[in-house]
């Protein structure tokens, strides 16, 4: 084992080394060298250029392997030959037929040590073009341009990363057998010449047409392949869409819409897969039984010439056909087979490769020292093929020290403005100069695996004053107090138990701490309450980044006041550019009266300060902040970004039995299963060397029937078994997705999954099948000759104690190989969710450092469990070669009592029994390393679930009447060992009554939701309209309560399957909706209108769309309960008001509870509740909560720095109506007018 471990830790550096080389130098050649000759790239072209060589070497290994096998007949015919013209007295004759015997028994062992040798070299290279292809992949999909991405899904991703490649490790081992088999066919015809004469040209007419024959039949195989890959696709990008909207599925019912969705691709599916293993069967029935056919026509067309034939040439032909059986008969058609399904793997990765890539790149660093943004006459389109522009005519410059604020209604091309600056969206014209190091905060914000500290440093080095500076910036020492490991604690894959507000404020603090030149900040401040916004504007923005560039989207109307400049956007359109005081200069009062509302919360100028701009920006002057402490260079202060990633755990031991009898029952019933044994029973009754031609064809019928009942049982096993899965995955609680990456998941449903379509089956057929002929030889062997039985014997014994040795290490090996490919597919559906974020700190380099650790630690696992393989064949053979060796001079020895025909059968048995019987330890126990597999599977199949769907007695159809909402002594966990968020909460909900939740980020309010939903089981009672919640079935619960979440989920499909995914909607009804959220212009401008196809995670709308999408599903279930969850949290102020006012007329007789972070969105509620650390600390009216000055509510609103009690509807009043005589008079056109009246002041 010692040798195994130094082989294991030095591999995966050279397939490291060798995937850099093989992609950027063979890969990019090949590339360029297309683009210069207007060709598609071959990607066969750069793998057969990076390894030809080694390739060709160890494929010499098998020409050699083949050679010996075909001399072996030889030397046992001369054996033969030797017993039938014996005589005592010649000792030379003897002497020869030991060196006769000698020559056997170095073929044999010469045979063995070259065959390992080139497997084991043959499974290292397919290795090592796996691994490069992989980095390859994962490369290229750091670089994908925004159209790629809509060309692609995460589920093709992991397809191709999980099964696709897997064809090269098969493919490399019998790729040359190709041209061996054809090579040794013509060996053995020459020989079989020499023997017999023109009558073993009937034998060879059947093996070619055979060979024919499975030729079409690999054509067949690349076009199931190919179809097959499609479906497989679609299946993972489904379970992943399913995986990730978990929440949004559970509140909105939809699990039996998943799974009758999911199990429809996977039936599509394995009717392809089934199709493709018929083939299968058909080849390794071929297998079993074409010798047979062969020999029987050979000697059949013998017979009908007249030719005499000896006993040793007898055996000396079926040895030859038997020398014929493994290169031509099963190599030969699993590599037509296995190049067949690759070439369709290669062409599926090389048009993934050749997905465009982004076309603009920036420098990061200014070449003359001066750093920039500036932008001139910018257009650019998301779709090459769109008739409107994404942004039209843009102009503006940016410097140090300036704050850049820009606002528009929904879907105006702020964001895509931002993916402008960092070279994201490709431009047909005008010009983008960014000169500086770029830090960016995603809309959506993005965290990784990983501790809290690790996600704000971003591989830069931990520096203690200058990263506390930041947390205080970023307002986090509270969260931080408040998680059990302050900024140690590691947070999940979807970045539990953050909050959405902690995570905006963990990805600011990333950007922050980064010290770049220039800052682009996408609305960040939507997603946390009024307090932490103002903080965050104040203490991070003004203060933090006051001497840096920075370009801030944002909805919140208050701060613009204290930008440099002003863009607002329509449409992709500048509508207006310029200072906040170019916007008020008209009239003196105007500046006034906004001074006058912030007197008493903005510090005041510091006398004779100098500041970076000019004094009639109106920004509030301050001194100038020095860069953070300790703030180091670039290229000194980085490391490896540190990734964490949960342990898996796994079974240990055997694989139970109750594993097998689940899966063979799982897919047929138990009558089937023992017809099948009879069957296979019926296959083997006397297929010994005596020929009939009625007991050959019911031989070959048996085998073809054995073969396809085996394969269609194990189909159907494994899609009943992947449908239990699916099911059982979607009754597990949330807090099972929390605690297990997707990864994780997606490894279980694509790589497990695979396994049991395509290499199981295969794995149990060639294993009953070999099994079956080991008992049928040494039946024959031990009836023939008795005494061989004291040699058996002990040969089996010796092969059951190495297999029970081997599979102690194996299975648990084979297990360790399954859990390390999880952080693989977790590691790339992170990396693609945060793609902007990678590519804007130009951290792709270190991510794909980590893929490649990631793919070195399966590596090693693999490599591992491929020389504990290959140890046990090793011995195998070679304890084989030394039963040869035995029986070959014991025949000698013992010619007096045996006669030629005994001493024939005995040794041409034992020769085929050395290769039957070591492949058929090996097969039995990569079978149980296969059901490493199955137990995966199963053991998802028996996970913990929620509570019922539906009880026995369910409330009436008609609940709830009222919508009157009892929460008593309420405590909540996500999980039992967890924390509590939500402690002693009592509150009650009028019916029909509209209640706000309002409270600082990480408050519980969400928390508060989840317990209604019942995403956890909550402490205490919940009674809607006096019924218990859980007390009721949850989709009776949850189908009364209609829920926008703030994360919007959409998935793959059109905008009507987004809408009403249940199909229980008319059209005009979702118009309707649209409209109630201000979408339905948008919509209709769509070139599909409601039949346009929405990109994964529906990307081809912007974040405050996809919000709106979600509040319209909301509304159109038309329930008694509305809960609104920070659902216009990224809309403008503008539409925001229209919604709300929509809401409060189309939902004034239902329950609506809204969470939100802004008082003005909840003001005209007729109640507020205040949570502050998951308790409720105050609940009334809005008035009478304002009016106390002691109250927390009131201190939100002064948190504003205005106090907004007394002064803001009045000075909202005075400032709409100053602000709208300054821009009437200022602009002729009243189209640019009416926008921006509407934009900054709604009504």
């Amino acid at each position: 084992v010692f040798p195994v471990h130094l082989w294991v830790w030095r591999e995966p550096t050279v397939t490291t080394l060798e995937a850099e080389l093989c992609s950027r130098r063979y890969w990019d050649q090949e590339v360029k060298r297309a683009q210069k000759d207007a060709q598609e790239p071959s990607l066969v072209k750069a793998i057969i250029k990076c390894y030809w060589k080694s390739y060709f070497i160890w494929g010499m290994f098998t020409f050699l392997e083949e050679g010996t096998r075909v001399v072996q007949p030889i030397f046992l015919g001369k054996m033969i030959s030797y017993v039938e013209n014996y005589d005592p007295t010649d000792s030379a004759a003897l002497h020869i037929a030991y060196g006769y015997a000698a020559g056997l028994s170095a073929c044999v062992l010469v045979w063995a040590v070259l065959h390992h040798l080139y497997f084991y070299h043959m499974q290292r290279v397919g290795m090592r073009l796996r691994v490069a292809v992989c980095h390859m992949i994962y490369r290229k999909a750091l670089c994908l341009s925004s159209s790629a991405m809509g060309k692609t899904t995460t589920g093709q991703i992991v397809n191709l990363l999980s099964n696709d490649v897997n064809r090269f490790d098969q493919v490399t081992m019998f790729l040359h057998y190709l041209w061996v088999g054809p090579l040794q066919a013509i060996a053995v015809t020459a020989l079989l010449w020499m023997e017999i004469g023109i009558s073993c040209l009937a034998g060879m007419a059947v093996l070619i047409i055979l060979l024919l024959l499975q030729s079409c039949f690999g054509k067949l195989f690349s076009s199931l392949r190919s179809k097959t890959a499609v479906l497989t696709d679609d299946r993972i990008r489904t379970m992943n869409e399913a995986i990730t909207g978990i929440r949004t599925i559970k509140m909105n019912v939809w699990e039996k819409s998943f799974i009758g969705l999911i199990t429809r691709l996977r039936r599509k599916e394995i009717s392809k897969i089934l199709k493709s293993s018929y083939l299968k069967g058909m080849n390794l029935a071929s297998f079993f039984a074409v010798s047979k056919s062969i020999i029987l026509v050979t000697f059949i067309s013998n017979e009908l010439l007249d030719n005499l034939i000896t006993g040793s040439q007898v055996f000396m032909v079926v040895m030859l056909f038997e020398a014929l059986r493994f290169s031509s008969t099963l190599y030969f058609p699993m590599a037509i087979e296995k190049v067949s399904e690759a070439i369709i793997s290669i062409q599926r990765i090389k048009n993934f490769l050749s997905l465009d890539e982004m076309s603009q790149c920036y420098a990061q660093l200014p070449p003359d020292g001066e750093i920039i943004v500036d932008v001139q006459d910018l257009t650019g389109f998301w779709e090459k093929a769109s008739e409107t522009p994404t942004l039209q005519g843009l102009s503006f410059t940016v410097r140090p020290g300036e704050l850049l604020a820009v606002v528009g209604p929904v879907g105006a091309g702020k964001s895509s403005l931002l993916s402008a600056v960092l070279g994201e969206l490709p431009l047909s014209q005008g010009k983008v100069s960014v000169h500086g190091r770029i830090a960016y905060v995603s809309q959506q914000p993005w965290v990784f695996s990983g501790t809290v500290r690790s996600n704000i440093l971003f591989g830069k080095k931990y520096e203690k004053e200058r990263y506390e500076e930041v947390i205080k910036a970023c307002a986090l020492e509270e969260d931080l107090r408040l998680l059990r490991e302050g900024d140690l604690t590691e947070i999940g894959d979807r970045g539990i138990p953050l909050s959405e507000g902690q995570k905006a404020r963990v990805s600011l603090a990333r950007a922050v701490y980064q010290d770049a030149d220039i800052y682009l900040l996408d609305d960040p401040l939507s997603t946390v309450d009024a307090g932490v916004s103002r903080h965050l504007f104040q203490q991070c923005v003004c203060q933090a980044l006051k001497e840096k560039i920075t370009i801030l989207v944002t909805h919140q109307l208050q701060y613009l006041k204290d930008a440099s400049q002003i863009l607002i956007l329509k449409d992709g359109k500048m509508v207006k550019r310029g200072t906040y005081f170019e916007f008020l200069k008209s009239s003196v009062d105007t500046f006034s009266i906004f001074d006058k509302g912030n007197k008493q919360s903005e510090p005041s100028p510091v006398p004779g300060t100098s500041t970076v701009i000019s004094e009639s920006l109106g920004r509030p002057l301050q001194s100038p902040r020095p860069l953070l402490k300790g703030a180091a260079q670039e290229e000194q202060d980085t490391e490896n970004i540190q990734v964490t990633l949960p342990l898996e755990g796994h079974l240990e031991g055997k694989v139970d039995s109750k594993t097998y009898a689940n899966y063979f029952t799982a897919g047929a019933h138990w009558s089937v299963i023992i017809f099948l044994i009879l069957v296979n029973i019926a296959a083997q009754v006397r297929k010994g060397i005596y020929l009939d031609l009625w007991l050959t064809l019911s031989t070959i019928l048996f085998g073809i029937i054995r073969s396809l009942l085996i394969f269609y049982v194990l189909a159907n096993s494994a899609q009943t078994l992947h449908n239990k899965m699916l099911e059982s995955i979607l009754r597990t609680p949330v807090l099972f997705f929390n605690r297990n990456p997707i990864g994780r998941i997606l490894n279980r449903f694509s790589k497990d999954i695979g396994h049991m379509d395509d290499l199981l089956p295969q794995t149990f057929q060639d294993f009953i099948q070999m099994f079956l002929l080991v008992i049928g030889v040494v039946g024959v062997m031990v009836a023939s000759i008795p005494w061989i039985a004291i040699l058996v014997i002990p040969l089996g014994i010796i092969f059951f104690v190495l297999r029970w040795y081997f599979l102690r290490t194996s299975r648990d090996v084979k297990r360790l190989e399954s859990t390390t490919r999880s952080p693989v597919f977790s590691h790339l559906a992170s990396s693609l969710r945060g793609l902007g974020t990678i590519r804007a700190y130009k951290a792709e380099h270190k991510f794909q450092k980590l893929f490649d650790a990631h793919q070195d630690l399966h590596s090693e696992a693999w490599f591992l469990l491929l020389m504990t393989s290959r140890w046990l064949a090793v011995y195998l053979d070679v304890i084989c070669a030394i039963f040869v060796t035995v029986v070959a001079f014991g025949a000698l020895i013992l010619t007096d009592a045996l006669n030629p025909e005994e001493v024939g059968l005995v040794l041409s048995l034992t020769i085929t029994l050395m290769g039957m019987f070591q492949w058929c330890v090996r097969q039995s126990a990569e079978a149980e390393n296969m059901m490493i597999s199955v137990e995966r599977g199963i053991e998802y199949t028996d996970l913990e679930k929620e509570a019922p769907w539906e009880y026995e007695h369910r409330p009436p159809p008609s609940w709830p009447l009222d919508g009157r909402i009892s929460i008593d002594n309420l405590k909540f966990r996500y999980s039992l060992d967890g924390p509590l968020v939500l402690k002693n909460l009592d509150t009650f909900i009028g019916s029909r009554e509209k209640h706000g939740i309002v409270g600082r980020t990480g408050a519980g309010k969400s928390s508060l939701i989840a317990a209604l939903f019942r995403l956890s089981e909550p402490e205490g009672d919940i009674k809607i309209d006096g019924i218990l919640t859980t007390s009721i079935g949850l989709h009776d619960l949850r189908k009364k309560m209609s829920v926008a979440p703030q994360e919007p989920v959409l998935f793959t499909g059109t905008m009507r399957n987004n809408l009403d995914p249940l199909n229980e909607h008319t059209n005009e009804e979702l118009w309707n909706a649209l409209e109630e959220v201000q979408l339905k212009d948008t919509i209709k401008n769509l070139p599909g209108k409601m039949n346009t196809e929405l990109a994964e995670y529906g990307l081809n709308l912007s974040v405050g769309q996809r919000q709106l999408v979600c509040l319209a599903r909301a509304i159109l279930k038309k329930n008694q309960i509305l809960i609104i969850d920070k659902a216009t949290s990224n809309v403008d102020p503008r539409t925001d008001e229209l919604i709300q006012t929509k809401i409060r007329e189309r939902f004034a007789h239902c329950t609506v509870l809204t969470i939100a972070h802004s008082l003005s969105s909840v003001i005209n509620c007729q109640g507020i509740m205040v949570l502050d650390s998951g308790r409720l600390k105050e609940t009334g009216q809005p008035n009478d909560l304002l009016q106390n000055r002691n109250s927390l509510c009131y201190k939100m609103m002064q948190q504003l720095g205005k106090d907004e009690v007394a002064v803001l509807p009045e000075r909202e009043k005075q400032d709409r109506e100053f602000f709208l005589k300054f821009v009437s008079g200022l602009f002729d056109k009243i189209s640019i007018w009416d926008l921006i009246k509407s934009t900054l002041w709604p009504k």
